[in-house]
């Protein structure tokens, strides 16, 4: 697992904490179900103690880096659905 991100890095979380710590001005804990293995996330911030602010899609989380493994490949692709076939026999470039 690599411990050296930077930040606006793709991360992914390799293992559940027995908590999360959100990354707001007055930190709340929250259970170990509000992630999954897998999620993926940006880093936004680096933080004392080898912490790192990361932006999941359920929110923001200071993250132990044990926890995370950086993201070499972009591993959610997105496909948009107007590029299929063009309507009406005609396509404009």
């Amino acid at each position: 697992m690599a411990s050296d991100f930077n930040i606006g890095d793709r991360v992914r979380l390799v293992a559940r904490p027995p908590y999360f710590k959100t990354a707001d001005p007055m930190p709340m804990l929250r259970p170990p179900d509000s992630l999954q293995v897998g999620d993926e996330g940006i880093i936004l911030s680096r933080k004392p103690g080898g912490y790192w602010g990361v932006r999941f899609d359920r929110g923001a989380f200071l993250i132990d880096s044990q926890f995370l493994d950086k993201l070499t490949w972009p591993a959610k692709i997105v496909i948009n659905p107007s590029w299929g076939r063009p309507q009406g026999g005609l396509m404009t470039i």
